[in-house]
C-alpha cells in the first residue's frame, strides 16, 4: 500500500535528535566509601548522645570523637569506656567497631542478598574495593565466606578469653562473657578499645598475663592480614599457590614483627626501661605483643607505656606509620605500600629498569600509587602536627606520636588525647577518618568530583632530583 504524503500544514524538523531524560551520573566507588563512613560516624554520634548510653552528660565533640574512633577502629578516646558508658553504650561502641572494621558495604551487600534484592554493579565494585579484591563479578560468592570466617575467628577468640578470664578470676563471672566478646572483636578489628582502663585492678588497661596477651595478639595478627590473604588461603587447594600479594604481605609482617620485637626488647630491658626488672618470660611476651599491637591495634602491652624510652617511641611511631596489610582491619600506609617502595628502591640501587618480585613485574602504576600514598601521608602528618603545635602548648614528640597514631588508626597515646581543645580534636578526627579509608582513596574520591580529560600531551621535562 502506498504511503500517503504528510499534509501541507505539517512541519517536519530535520537534524534535531529526540530529547531523552538525562540520567543521573552514579557516584564513583571511592566517593561512595567516603560518604558511607561519614554516614556511619554521623549516626553513631547521634546515637551516643541519646539518654541512657552514658553515665554522665557528654558533649557533641565527645560523641563525635568517640564515634569516629570506633568506626575507624582507632581506639583514641577522650572518655573512659569502662566508666563513662553504660552497658548499652558499650554495645553501641561494639557495633560501630564491627561495622567500621568489617566494612559497611560488605554488610549492606550481604543484607541485600538475604532479602533477595539484586546487588548493583556499583555496589559490587564498592564491596570489592573495600575488600581489596579485583573481581567484582565473583564478589557475592565470597561475601558469606568472609563474614562467616570473621565471626568464627572472633567467636573462637571470645571463647578462649572467656574461659581464661572466668577460670582465673580476672573478670567477675557475670561480666566475663561480654568482656570476652568485646575484647575479641576489638582485637580482631584492630580497634584498641578497652573495658579494663580505669578499673582499680587494671588502671593501665588489659590484663598483662601472658595467656591474655597471646590470645589477643593472635587475634590482632589475623585481623591485620587482610581479606585478600584470607581469600587466597581459602583458594589454595584449587590454585595450589599463593599470590604475589600474599607472599609480600607475609614477608613484610614477619620482618616488621621481628624488628619491633627485638628493638623493644633491647630498648626496654636496659637500665631505665619499663621491663628492666621483669622476668624473661614477661619480657619476651610483652615486647612481642607490643610489636604486634603497635601496627594499628593500639593496646598498650607494656606497663607505664607513657614512660617508654626515646628509642622505643621512635620505633613505635615507625611501626604505626607502616601499619597492617592492605584491605585489612588496620590502617597505616600498609605493608603493601612499604613493600612496593622497598622493591622499587632495591631495583633502583641495582640499576634495574623494572621492579620485579617472585618472577613477576610490578606495574609502574602500582609504584606510582605507593609513592602517592607515602607522600600524602607524610604531608598530612606534617600539617596536622603543625596545626596542633601552634594551638597547644605540648611537647613536639607527644603531638607527633598522637598524629601518627590517629592517621594509622592505631590508638596508642602518650596521654595527651584528653588535653586537646575542640580544634585539636577536630584535627585528630580528620586524621582518623583519612586513616581508615586510606589517604589515596580519599584523594581519588575528591578528584573524581571534577574529572579532567587529558586532551593534550606535552613534551617531557628534565628535572633534577637527589
Amino acid at each position: 500500500m502506498r504511503q500517503q504524503p504528510p499534509p501541507n500544514n505539517t512541519i517536519i524538523k530535520l537534524g534535531e535528535p529526540e530529547k531523552r531524560p538525562k540520567r543521573r551520573r552514579p557516584l564513583p566507588v571511592t566517593l561512595r566509601l567516603v560518604i558511607g563512613l561519614a554516614l556511619l560516624i554521623t549516626v553513631g554520634t547521634a546515637v551516643l548522645l541519646l539518654p541512657g548510653l552514658t553515665t554522665r552528660a557528654i558533649t557533641v565533640s565527645d560523641a563525635l570523637f568517640t564515634a569516629t574512633s570506633a568506626a575507624s577502629v582507632t581506639g583514641l578516646t577522650v572518655l573512659t569506656t569502662s566508666t563513662d558508658f553504660t552497658l548499652a553504650g558499650q554495645i553501641v561502641l561494639l557495633c560501630l567497631i564491627q561495622l567500621g572494621g568489617v566494612g559497611y558495604m560488605v554488610l549492606v551487600a550481604l543484607a541485600l542478598q538475604l532479602v533477595g534484592r539484586r546487588v548493583s554493579l556499583l555496589d559490587r565494585l564498592a564491596v570489592s574495593t573495600s575488600l581489596g579484591l579485583d573481581k567484582p563479578a565473583a564478589i557475592l560468592r565470597l561475601l558469606r565466606q568472609v563474614v562467616i570466617g570473621i565471626l568464627l575467628i572472633e567467636g573462637v577468640g571470645a571463647l578462649l578469653l572467656f574461659l581464661h578470664w572466668r577460670l582465673s578470676g580476672i573478670v567477675a563471672p557475670d561480666q566475663a562473657a561480654f568482656y570476652a566478646i568485646f575484647h575479641a572483636v576489638s582485637a580482631f578489628c584492630n580497634a584498641g578499645f578497652d573495658l579494663f582502663v580505669g578499673l582499680p585492678q587494671y588502671p593501665r588497661g588489659i590484663p598483662g598475663d601472658n595467656l591474655t596477651l597471646l590470645i589477643m595478639g593472635g587475634l590482632i595478627v589475623l585481623g591485620g592480614l587482610g581479606i585478600p590473604v584470607f581469600v587466597d588461603f581459602s583458594q589454595l587447594r584449587r590454585r595450589r599457590q599463593l599470590t604475589s600479594h600474599t607472599h609480600l604481605t607475609l614477608i613484610i609482617i614477619i620482618v616488621l614483627t621481628l624488628a619491633g620485637w627485638i628493638g623493644l626488647f633491647v630498648a626496654e630491658t636496659q637500665a631505665g626501661g619499663v621491663l628492666e626488672r621483669s622476668p624473661i618470660s614477661e619480657r619476651l611476651v610483652h615486647t612481642w605483643f607490643q610489636s604486634v599491637s603497635t601496627r594499628t591495634a593500639g593496646f598498650p602491652g607494656l606497663r607505664d607505656f607513657d614512660q617508654l624510652l626515646p628509642p622505643s617511641r621512635l620505633l613505635v611511631m615507625g611501626l604505626m606509620f607502616i601499619g597492617c596489610a592492605p584491605a585489612s582491619l588496620g590502617g597505616g600506609i600498609t605493608t603493601g605500600t612499604f613493600g612496593v617502595l622497598g622493591l622499587a628502591l632495591r631495583s633502583s640501587v641495582r640499576g634495574h629498569s623494572v621492579v620485579r618480585f617472585r618472577k613477576r613485574t610490578v606495574p609502574h602504576e602500582t609504584i606510582r600509587r605507593a609513592a602517592a600514598v607515602l607522600s600524602i601521608s607524610l604531608l598530612l602528618v606534617f600539617v596536622a602536627s603543625w596545626l596542633i603545635l601552634v594551638t597547644h602548648e605540648m611537647a613536639f614528640s607527644d603531638v607527633l606520636f598522637e598524629v601518627v597514631s590517629a592517621l594509622a588508626t592505631c590508638g596508642l597515646s602518650l596521654g595527651i588525647t584528653g588535653e586537646l581543645n575542640l580544634f585539636g580534636r577536630l584535627v585528630i578526627i580528620l586524621m582518623m577518618f583519612w586513616g581508615r579509608l586510606g589517604a589515596l582513596t580519599i584523594a581519588i574520591a575528591l578528584v573524581q568530583l571534577r574529572p579532567e580529560k587529558n586532551l593534550v600531551e606535552y613534551p617531557e621535562a628534565t628535572l633534577l632530583i637527589g
